[in-house]
């Protein structure tokens, strides 16, 4: 009895090799698809590329070779001259403090102002909603006078708090009509059931809300980050001193009246970017799951 038992184990084992073997092969369609991505990557790779590139160069290799081709003589003068005469680890610091608190900041009201407006149910929330989606298509420019004319009165204007307030308002406004969103379509039956259990409020946001929203609070939060972060106009209107300026303020300081030196301006280029790109590789999980949430809901 143990052999046929035995000869339709094997049996079994060898068809469920060939269905796994031809799970994995692959057609013609599925290549072409890997090739045109690869191919899009490469191009949205390729402005970075250049930009290492030229950042490794003297400026005799520039003037010799031109953009396209790769560092003759390897050098960190660029970078090294970047680093010393703007004083990149202070212009650093100030950039991460600020896009930090606004980040966290931004969040942090989002999620209060959306739970209000989509599962609070506020009087008028479709209003407040629109007035909050039509703030968001304001342009920046519109924004200046009337808050340089506040920040001077209230005496912080030229400190980063003007730029910390600045931008959680506009990062959270975003924030809350994204939020509002999800939040008009969460379960109700789940929060009865918070409420039948006695939850505050409070715990219903805590305890029920946020665990099953933070993938798209996650990805808030890597947005809000890196805006804030590559901001140059507010930035360059409101901060005055050199102690309080942000890296792309440093950058605009590279661009002379009639010369420019490439290889530096390359150099500070690619020392400004690899911050936010090392920040969104560390939540490069939650960001995927966020938008893959997003796109289920």
């Amino acid at each position: 009895m143990q052999a046929p038992t035995s000869q339709a184990a094997d049996a079994e084992a060898s068809r469920s090799r060939k269905t796994n073997k031809s799970q994995h092969i692959r057609t013609w369609a599925d290549w072409m698809t890997l090739v045109l991505l690869i191919v899009g990557a490469l191009i949205m790779l390729f402005p970075l590329i250049i930009l290492a590139m030229n950042a490794f160069k003297t400026i005799a290799d520039y003037n010799a070779t031109g953009p396209l081709t790769l560092p003759a003589h390897p050098t960190m003068r660029g970078i090294e001259s970047f680093w010393k005469s703007s004083n990149f680890p202070l212009k650093f610091l100030n950039s991460f403090v600020i896009s930090l608190v606004v980040a966290v900041l931004g969040v942090l009201l989002s999620v209060l102002n959306s739970f209000a407006l989509g599962i609070g149910r506020v009087k008028g929330n479709r209003w407040i909603i629109l007035l909050i989606m039509l703030a968001n298509m304001m342009p920046q420019e519109a924004l200046l006078y009337p808050l340089y004319t506040m920040f001077k009165e209230a005496g912080i204007y030229n400190t980063q708090l003007s730029i910390i307030i600045i931008f959680t308002v506009v990062q959270s406004a975003y924030g809350t009509y994204l939020l509002s969103a999800v939040y008009s379509t969460f379960p109700q039956a789940i929060l009865e059931a918070a409420t039948i259990d006695g939850a505050t409020r409070w715990q219903t946001l805590i305890k029920v809300v946020l665990p099953i929203s933070w993938s798209t609070i996650s990805v808030l939060f890597v947005f809000f980050f890196v805006w804030t972060w590559n901001e140059y106009m507010i930035p360059m209107a409101f901060l005055m001193d050199d102690s309080v300026q942000t890296v792309p303020l440093a950058l605009s300081a590279l661009q002379g009246q009639h010369t420019i030196d490439a290889t530096q301006l390359a150099a500070a280029s690619l020392l400004s970017i690899i911050p936010t790109i090392i920040f969104y590789i560390i939540f490069q999980r939650k960001l995927n799951q966020g938008i893959v949430a997003g796109a289920v809901k």
